[in-house]
């Protein structure tokens, strides 16, 4: 692979882990004005319409080179049997899609409606920068939960998950042995993205990953909607107030840095990818602290220390032996 995709690719991964970091401090700021749930089904609908977006122009662009290379047909050749393959293919188009896109996404759009929930609601109770690194801890659990589906585990793993827990534990353990609440939210979420990762690894060969990306935003977006209007008493004023943060976590963090992660991972070695996208949780702390005015105890730092090599080891060291698979099952979070 040239020297120069590679670090474009690599360019792509880290704008996309700044994007996400970042994000968890947009997340930390509509809570001030709106409901959790209210913040996801928004931000989801915005990523949905951004994806919309860039799907049609996709489509465009190869309708237009379709035509470009059919210029030279002759319209009795077009009519040939046309209308009746047309129907046809129109039926295989409609049946594949349900079966590939809608019931897959679904599935998917429940998970991330969990992960996402927890982890919003968890954020209004603990700070940005800590949501970031818990967060990141679903690139330790994505291989430890791989172990159940026959997947190979060498030291590296374990090695990774314990500094992970030990890190875990100067983050958020208190003196009492004691987790707090966001902690403890944010840390089930993690779950649920590693599940999510794992399922979204198994599906991306067999579907269009924008499409079904589409789908489960929309899900979750209208899950989110659905117990916002059950369970919150959020306002316009509130909407409004939250605007940025909202625009910022919907069409950036969930539509954007999504694409550029699709087109940077189809070139970026495994490795590189690990350690770049690990990195998604020191630039929430860095974005808690110069907009939030977050502050990090040296116990909480080694923490966050410790948790970053247990992420980064826990997938670079094994990927040499997990080639595209590993690739393919690499990372997606919001």
């Amino acid at each position: 692979m040239p020297r120069s995709s590679t670090l474009r690719s690599d360019l792509l991964l880290l704008i996309t882990a700044v994007i996400w970091g970042f994000a968890f401090v947009a997340q930390r700021m509509g809570m001030d004005h709106i409901g959790p749930f209210l913040f996801n089904g928004i931000r989801f609908a915005l990523g949905a319409l951004t994806l919309v977006l860039v799907l049609r122009m996709r489509e465009w662009m190869k309708m237009r080179r379709g035509e470009e290379e059919n210029r030279g047909i002759g319209e009795e050749g077009k009519r040939g049997g046309g209308e009746e393959t047309t129907a046809s293919d129109q039926r295989l188009t409609t049946n594949d899609y349900r079966l590939k896109t809608i019931i897959p996404g679904l599935l998917l759009g429940l998970i991330l409606f969990a992960g996402a929930s927890f982890q919003q609601v968890g954020i209004v109770y603990t700070t940005a920068g800590n949501a970031g690194f818990i967060t990141g801890l679903y690139i330790i659990l994505v291989p430890i939960f791989g172990v159940f589906s026959g997947q190979k585990a060498g030291w590296n793993l374990w090695s990774g998950a314990l500094l992970g827990a030990i890190g875990l534990y100067l983050l958020s353990v208190t003196g009492d042995f004691g987790i707090s609440k966001g902690d403890l939210l944010v840390l089930l979420s993690a779950v649920f993205w590693a599940v999510h990762v794992l399922y979204t690894g198994w599906l991306a060969p067999r579907n269009s990953a924008i499409r079904l990306a589409i789908t489960q935003y929309t899900v979750c977006s209208v899950l989110s909607l659905f117990f916002a209007f059950i369970f919150e008493s959020n306002t316009f004023a509130g909407i409004y107030d939250a605007i940025y943060p909202i625009l910022y976590g919907g069409i950036l963090s969930v539509g954007i840095a999504y694409t550029l992660q699709i087109v940077a991972q189809k070139k970026a070695p495994p490795s590189h990818a690990a350690i770049i996208m690990s990195l998604e949780a020191v630039f929430a702390v860095i974005g808690g602290m110069i907009i939030l005015s977050e502050t990090m105890t040296e116990r909480k730092w080694i923490g966050c220390a410790l948790m970053l090599c247990g992420m980064i080891m826990a997938q670079v060291v094994g990927k040499r032996g997990r080639g595209e698979k590993g690739k393919r099952n690499a990372f997606l979070t919001f």
